[in-house]
């Protein structure tokens, strides 16, 4: 008999529920939020997994490595869906949620959720990093604006990075406690605009040796960053059915289409108007 496990994962514990094909429960627990302990939770079980759910999350994506690694047929699933079986339960429970994964990869009434490989989480771990250290810093920027208006000083216009700490230090000259209460904040700045030139060399350094990113930036208008961006996206296997997908689109091209001229266009062949 098929049998069909639901993970409900949390920091430190996971809950577990094991169903047969009928629906029934055949076995529920908790385990350590590890994948040796989540194996041999269901090892001791001696039943046969057809499939594995994991609602995707913060630990989903390392336990379902890991659990593929061990031979399991683990699936991340999207929560959003879940939702739908999860909203009508009375108590709502991590025992009741891991029951609900487990039934719905019974039926099959779930959407998979596709895992990157590590060197593209990396990638894009690397592209949020550096984006967020150039988020807090112009925060940072911003706020220093702010308070020196309250003041009548004004730091307005094109401003470069390099300047902005001397035209701070230039307006507050004459104001010995705005200066003392701003210093903490252009130390931080200063801070992050250096991590933030570390993340953005190791970008840099990526799209030196990647040919893939050398060749994208032959495009007119394509830098180093969107390059690598695209990469992140490249590593991705496609997900999806190729011909279930594409074909409503060619249809669609089909239909919105006469004589060679879409809707919407002029469709001119010969010398360039």
């Amino acid at each position: 008999m098929k049998h069909y496990v639901g993970l409900d994962v949390s920091l430190k514990e996971t809950a577990i529920c094991v169903v047969d094909e009928n629906g029934v429960v055949i076995r529920e627990g908790k385990a350590l939020s590890e994948p040796e302990a989540i194996v041999a939770w269901l090892n001791e079980s001696g039943l046969p997994i057809v499939k594995i759910g994991i609602e995707i999350g913060g630990l989903a994506r390392w336990l379902y490595s890991e659990l593929r690694a061990a031979g399991l047929h683990a699936v991340c699933i999207d929560p959003r869906r879940l939702r739908g079986v999860t909203k009508t339960m009375p108590i709502k429970t991590d025992r009741n949620d891991a029951r609900a994964i487990a039934q719905v990869m019974r039926v099959g009434w779930y959407t998979v959720v596709h895992i990157k490989g590590d060197l593209s989480q990396e990638l894009r771990m690397l592209l949020n990093n550096r984006k967020t250290l150039l988020i807090k810093q112009i925060d940072i920027e911003n706020e220093i604006r702010g308070v020196l208006r309250v003041f009548g000083l004004k730091l307005s216009g094109r401003i470069s990075q390099v300047t902005f700490e001397q035209q701070t230090n230039e307006l507050t000259d004459g104001h010995p406690r705005l200066a003392a209460m701003l210093r903490p904040m252009l130390v931080a700045r200063a801070a992050l605009r250096e991590q933030y030139g570390v993340l953005h060399k190791m970008v840099l350094e990526i799209v030196r040796r990647e040919p893939t990113c050398q060749r994208l930036m032959t495009i007119p208008g394509v830098g180093a960053l969107t390059a690598i961006t695209f990469l992140t996206t490249l590593m991705t296997r496609i997900a999806f059915n190729a011909p279930a997908t594409l074909a409503p689109i060619s249809a669609s091209h089909h239909a919105n289409t006469h004589l060679g001229k879409p809707i919407g266009m002029a469709l001119f062949r010969g010398a360039a108007m």
